[in-house]
């Protein structure tokens, strides 16, 4: 069987605990005032006991015979007079005939005079009186009005003026502390249950109301769960912790809005994407079924090829955005832009570098930060007119700077090519099998290794992008990528000491890398 909902909530939970918190807190104070209370009591009854005790033994001193001694009633304060050699000398009726009710001895002197003028040869003096000391005690008579037999007993020493020493036990009974004190806690004991209701009820409507937002937020919650992340959640006008968790849903609902917008138009544009090379394939197949002697088997290789770019491209951006996190790699940049641009046989225009002799170390990926120098080359290489140029310098930040001269980016249109999908006018008319995802995912890429891309204007009028990365150290093992012989970067990879970043014109005597200056013709 469950348990009823209320008793799992949060206003059920806080209420219990302040229930019991208040309860506990008003048992330990309670329990305090009865000790104090009753403490208090038998200090008045022990007052009493002494008084009577002194009273007594003022006649003694006097030289009042003990057979004249007044006594008070010994139902409500026995008095005994007993000799040092434990005999009752005085005593009410009741009492004259029994035992001494008590037998502990007085404390020392505490009058007025020293121990020394009361004391002789260990002996008091004649006259005189000691201190008192008490006990509880049950005797064998009872108080006249409870019937109790619980007494407090007060005893001091006392020498007649016959030099004779006797001590006088007078009792107070404690009836009335323990009335008093079981009285007090009935009283307690009646009130703490209203007390009690009284701090449930505030607490579990105080609760109720501090709470009512956050039952509105969830029922909005519950609407929203249906699909529409367009909705949003009450936020309370209170400038609480449940207004900053509603502001904070709030945002966190427009993320989550953006993000489903972005992922449905990424998927109407990958379908889009996919569809063109898809329906080429198609129509190039169907010709080739009907007339096989038109066969175009380079442009189904194309088609395929653009076909299997697209999909790696794809599959890159979903683990992009899956959070993946790139190895934290030493990669020598200089290093992996010389044997990037080696390996680019077939650019259309010469590409041209300006690197440093000196190691540029990042941390990184080496396959990330390769593919992100080819997407930036391949989009240099569609619209430059006659040269690339790629720059790599290093200070507080290490730069890689991709150049060329063609018709550059519109100042509007430089932070909108970093989407995916995105091509401008120009682009389209001129673009050779891109597929509108290399600029993103070099983006993506650059701000996974805590980078940052701009795009500017070069020094030919070109698009000039600059991507930064933080600098590492320049420690030993740094990673340098798949062997590659010494001898081959001295001759192949010899840079052009080109001041600035992204300059497109080199030095009259700079020395440029063969297969580099002469790639693609010009």
């Amino acid at each position: 069987m469950t348990e009823p909902r209320w008793l799992g909530s949060v206003r059920a939970r806080t209420t219990s605990v302040a229930t019991m918190v208040v309860a506990a807190a008003m048992i330990v104070a309670g329990a305090a005032v009865l000790l104090v209370l009753r403490h208090n009591l038998i200090d008045a009854a022990s007052l009493h006991a002494e008084m009577t005790a002194r009273e007594v033994a003022a006649q003694i001193t006097t030289g009042a015979e003990y057979s004249a001694l007044r006594l008070p009633d010994p139902n409500d304060q026995p008095v005994q007079v007993v000799s040092a050699d434990g005999r009752v000398l005085a005593a009410d009726e009741e009492l004259l005939g029994l035992p001494p009710f008590a037998s502990f001895a007085p404390a020392a002197p505490v009058e007025d005079a020293s121990a020394d003028d009361l004391w002789e040869d260990g002996e008091l003096e004649p006259g005189s009186v000691t201190g008192a000391t008490f006990r509880d005690m049950k005797l064998p008579v009872a108080e006249e009005d409870t019937g109790s037999y619980d007494f407090r007993v007060a005893a001091i020493a006392v020498t007649g003026p016959d030099g004779r020493a006797v001590t006088i036990y007078s009792a107070a009974s404690l009836a009335t502390a323990d009335e008093a004190v079981l009285e007090v806690r009935d009283a307690m004991l009646i009130g703490l249950l209203p007390l009690l209701a009284l701090v449930a009820t505030v607490t579990w409507s105080v609760t109720r109301r501090a709470l009512r937002p956050v039952e509105s937020i969830r029922a909005e919650l519950v609407e929203i769960m249906g699909g529409d992340l367009s909705r949003r959640v009450p936020e309370p006008s209170s400038r609480d912790e449940i207004a900053r968790l509603a502001a904070t849903t709030n945002a966190t609902l427009a993320a989550l809005e953006e993000s489903a917008r972005q992922q449905r138009q990424f998927i109407a544009d990958a379908a889009h994407e996919l569809r063109s090379p898809i329906a080429s394939l198609r129509t190039h197949l169907e010709i080739s079924q009907a007339h096989p002697n038109l066969l175009d088997l380079d442009g189904l290789l194309d088609d395929t090829v653009r076909l299997g770019q697209l999909a790696t491209d794809l599959l890159l951006l979903a683990r992009l955005d899956a959070g993946e996190r790139p190895r934290p790699d030493r990669v020598d940049l200089a290093v992996l832009v010389r044997e990037t641009l080696l390996r680019r046989i077939a650019d259309r225009q010469p590409v041209r570098a300006d690197l440093p002799d000196a190691p540029v170390v990042v941390l990184g990926s080496r396959i990330q930060l390769g593919r992100v120098l080819d997407n930036l080359v391949d989009n240099a290489q569609r619209h430059a007119s006659s040269t690339v140029h790629v720059t790599v310098r290093a200070g507080r930040t290490v730069e890689l700077a991709v150049a060329d001269d063609g018709p550059g980016v519109p100042e509007a249109d430089r932070k909108r090519i970093f989407e995916r999908f995105v091509r401008l006018d120009n682009a389209r008319s001129r673009d050779h099998g891109g597929t509108g995802l290399g600029l993103a995912i070099a983006g993506d890429v650059i701000r996974r290794h805590d980078g940052s891309i701009e795009v500017s204007e070069s020094a030919c009028g070109g698009a000039l992008f600059i991507a930064r990365f933080p600098a590492a150290d320049h420690e030993s093992g740094v990673t340098r990528g798949p062997a590659t012989r010494p001898g081959a970067i001295g001759q192949h990879a010899r840079h052009a000491e080109q001041p600035g970043i992204g300059g497109c014109a080199l030095d009259a005597n700079a020395r440029v890398p063969e297969h580099l200056e002469t790639a693609g013709g010009s």
